[in-house]
């Protein structure tokens, strides 16, 4: 997967998007999880964490011509797996209630959780 493909994907998913290397991010990741079809990348999610028992999905991303159609649900599955296999305990996930039922699909159940923003800006708190 190169950063054109993922800044591509990212694009036509998040309206705010700017295009970023992800080099430095995967370096500090788990792992990473994508999805093709016929060739062409469809799907994402960044399985972040801390070294030990809790890891994090970040940028849970599926083309908009491709949603709806469980590939997200297998993104996320596949990361789960992942973390399994490296012994972690947690996987968390912060989300915008649009995506409550999506999470809950998968798996994940609601908790409490704060934010702080450190720097101004859209709505995405994914920067």
């Amino acid at each position: 997967m190169t950063d054109e493909e993922l800044n591509a994907l990212f694009a036509v998913s998040w309206p705010d998007h700017e295009h970023v290397a992800f080099a430095p991010v995967h370096a500090r990741s788990l792992a990473y999880v994508c999805a093709y079809e016929s060739g062409r990348l469809v799907g994402y999610v960044n399985l972040a964490w801390d070294g030990r028992f809790h890891a994090f999905l970040l940028d849970t991303t599926v083309h908009p011509d491709h949603r709806r159609r469980g590939i997200g649900r297998l993104l996320v599955a596949r990361a789960a797996d992942v973390a399994r296999d490296a012994d972690v305990a947690w996987i968390h996930v912060d989300n915008e209630p649009r995506w409550d039922a999506f999470y809950r699909a998968c798996g994940f159940s609601p908790t409490a959780a704060g934010l702080l923003r450190l720097r101004g800006g859209g709505e995405d708190p994914r920067r």
